[in-house]
């Protein structure tokens, strides 16, 4: 008999587990790196999400309509349906990113079976939320977490972390420097990007990434035994799934599958039996055990349900909190307030992005200038994360209509790069206390020079003024036109002004016409 060690290596089942499952992650890092405007197909690049029945689902709720392309979600819910919970233990990527961070030893903190249940009442406030227009909680969703992770803060730590190596290199072994620049014309644009990449807040989505990996030490996957509403949706369809875990006669009872199990879901005081809702198919248990006491068979008949599966008394509980929570959301003062500076990207605000954006970050990924950023406060609480502009950092690429071609449920709505031109997103609006050529009487032409369109939106005023030594100065001043200006803001991002810009893109709402 072979040793417990190579018992596990050399396995089948986990051999084909673990090969599907990296190659999973592989292709999701690939489709992510090529998810830019001269990439592969959008279609292709945001696959995962369309594949995501819980996004696709709170989608069509709040936005009222079933796109095509969100039928890609009944792949995910007809394997879950033969094979439960296979998802979650061979191609979610945050799965595998707990796998891969597993510690060998944990704080061995006893969790409570209760908690669960707190994974289920994620899951129905989100639903009951998307009843009401609001997916403000699919900022939980675990393909959201993990892509917006790597977009706002791992990538571009990486980008910048290979700009400062190839920097320290070039200036300390100058001989190298040829093969530096064969490494980054590799590099760029192929695998990183040409520019430096800006976001606002990047630590914050990094260290809800890192707490999630980290609760790996109180119990391993704590993440999804917990807290995973994408795991709730699929443990409990996993109830009825036709294949399910059984323990066999040959049971020696040694606990080696209780220890093995990612989940703790087998239980000596349960004869060893698991619960198909909770069960992530990674076959663990089979390959660890020494007599063959589990295996995995066609069981058609349900599962039962257990203590913290959602209940009637919670469930109308939940409604209610949820009912209430997005009317507060709605309905307080500041809400109805308009930010001065909330921009939404071609096509959003009259598409009400508010009530169909799953906060993916797909169109900040996207994005070639870094103007699309995750909203903070600009939104109020419900737009949380969804995009906005921020055109100091970034203008609206003028010959770019990418963010709502990737959008894989049309909150931006895909707009033809015709459509897009015509969009009117904002307005540019000078402040001539702090405008070079208003307030300073420098001359200054910037803005003017930077517009897009044709007839410009932004024109020159002569005017002479006085100067402190009575001499007369011709200055030519920017005047804006609302009537043809789209708020591409890259009169916004050009303005040579120091710190906050002379000329800024305004909410349509908030412009004086």
């Amino acid at each position: 008999m072979l040793p417990k060690r190579l018992k596990w290596q050399y396995n089948p089942a986990i051999i084909s587990r673990q090969a599907i499952q990296w190659i999973a992650f592989i292709a999701f890092i690939a489709l992510f790196v090529w998810t830019k405007r001269d990439g592969l197909p959008f279609d292709v690049v945001n696959i995962w999400f369309r594949l995501n029945p819980l996004v696709t689902f709170a989608e069509a709720i709040a936005g009222r309509v079933l796109l095509t392309g969100s039928a890609l979600a009944l792949i995910t819910v007809a394997l879950t349906l033969v094979f439960g919970r296979a998802w979650c233990g061979w191609l979610c990527p945050l799965g595998t990113t707990l796998d891969l961070f597993e510690p060998k030893r944990g704080l061995k903190i006893k969790v409570p079976e209760s908690w669960r249940n707190i994974k289920h009442i994620l899951l129905i406030a989100i639903v009951f939320a998307a009843i009401f227009g609001n997916l403000t909680l699919l900022i939980f969703d675990p393909i959201t977490i993990i892509f917006r992770a790597f977009t706002v803060g791992l990538y571009p730590a990486l980008d910048e972390g290979i700009r400062q190596l190839e920097t320290v290199t070039y200036q300390n072994f100058p001989d190298a420097g040829e093969w530096v620049m064969i490494v980054d014309s590799f590099l760029r644009p192929n695998w990183l990007p040409i520019r430096s990449l800006i976001y606002r807040d990047g630590w914050v989505y990094v260290t809800m990434l890192i707490v999630i990996i980290t609760l790996n030490w109180i119990a391993p996957r704590f993440w999804c035994r917990y807290l995973c509403p994408l795991g709730s949706m699929l443990g409990l369809m996993s109830k009825v799934a036709l294949v399910k875990r059984r323990v066999t006669q040959e049971c020696p009872g040694c606990l080696a599958c209780t220890r093995a199990c990612p989940t703790g879901i087998i239980k000596p005081e349960n004869t060893y039996d698991s619960d198909p809702s909770e069960c992530t198919m990674c076959m663990n248990c089979t390959a660890i055990c020494p007599q063959l006491g589990n295996e995995f068979v066609f069981a058609p008949a349900p599962a039962k349900w257990n203590t913290y599966d959602p209940q009637r008394r919670q469930t109308l509980a939940i409604f209610g909190a949820a009912t209430l929570g997005v009317f507060l959301l709605k309905k307080n003062p500041f809400a109805q307030l308009i930010h001065k500076y909330f921009i939404q990207p071609p096509g959003g605000r009259e598409n009400n992005l508010l009530a169909k954006c799953i906060r993916c970050g797909e169109c900040v990924r996207v994005c070639p200038t870094n103007a699309i950023q995750p909203s903070v406060t600009e939104a109020g609480a419900e737009g949380l994360w969804t995009p906005i502009l921020v055109t100091r950092l970034g203008q609206c690429d003028y010959g770019c209509n990418s963010c709502g071609q990737v959008c894989p449920v049309q909150a931006i709505p895909p707009l033809s790069l015709e459509e897009k031109r015509k969009t009117v997103i904002g307005i540019a609006v000078i402040d001539k206390d702090r405008c070079l050529a208003w307030g300073k009487n420098t001359p200054c032409i910037v803005c003017e020079e930077m517009c897009p369109l044709s007839p410009k939106a932004i024109t020159l005023d002569e005017v002479y003024v006085r100067k402190d030594r009575g001499e007369t100065l011709l200055i030519q001043r920017p005047v804006v036109h609302n009537d043809k200006c789209i708020g591409c803001g890259i009169c916004e991002l050009k303005c040579p002004v120091e710190g906050v810009s002379a000329i800024r893109v305004q909410a349509i709402e908030t412009v004086e016409m």
